[in-house]
């Protein structure tokens, strides 16, 4: 046994949470914190009987529904992509970032754009594969077109844990 950690059983090894949670937990707390005095304040405007005040304390009461709505559907969205990256890494499958780089850390454009085509191509072939879009996604992401990426990262999301469909149906 050579003492590395990939000689001790799965089972033994204790998993280190995903680089980002702690970052995303403290962001969170302290927009629970804003959330928390934004509806006090609401809540007070609602209690002045006043009805110009009464209908902006209700404006205001919603604002930190639809930001808890956001933080709900962003940590479900995070967790669905790191069941996602589970799987892969359990099939040997995950997305590799080996493309050239420039010195200063840039991705070579050409590279990035074969990488994409391939990529682009398997979604093509396998529209109802979300392996593919997942994959899809990290390839917008190198070629920096972090919009797309997020959007086909959903998209694997929805895919994700439907049965495969028969394309020629």
């Amino acid at each position: 046994m050579t003492g590395t950690p990939d000689d001790v059983p799965a089972a033994g090894r204790r998993r280190r949470p995903p680089r980002g949670l702690l970052g995303a937990l403290a962001v969170t707390a302290l927009l629970a914190l804003y959330v928390w005095a934004v509806a006090g304040r609401g809540l007070a405007m609602i209690g002045t009987r006043e009805p110009l005040l009464i209908g902006i304390g209700v404006a205001v009461l919603v604002l930190p529904l639809l930001v808890l709505a956001f933080i709900v559907r962003e940590f479900w969205l995070a967790a669905r992509v790191q069941a996602m990256a589970d799987t892969l890494a359990a099939a040997g499958d995950l997305p590799v970032d080996d493309l050239p780089r420039s010195p200063g850390g840039r991705i070579d454009r050409a590279a990035a754009d074969d990488a994409f085509a391939d990529r682009r191509a398997a979604v093509e072939a396998e529209p109802g594969d979300w392996r593919a879009w997942y994959h899809l996604a990290f390839a917008y992401d190198a070629a920096g077109d972090r919009r797309r990426a997020r959007a086909t990262l959903r998209r694997a999301v929805r895919l994700y844990g439907t049965p495969p469909r028969d394309v020629q149906q």
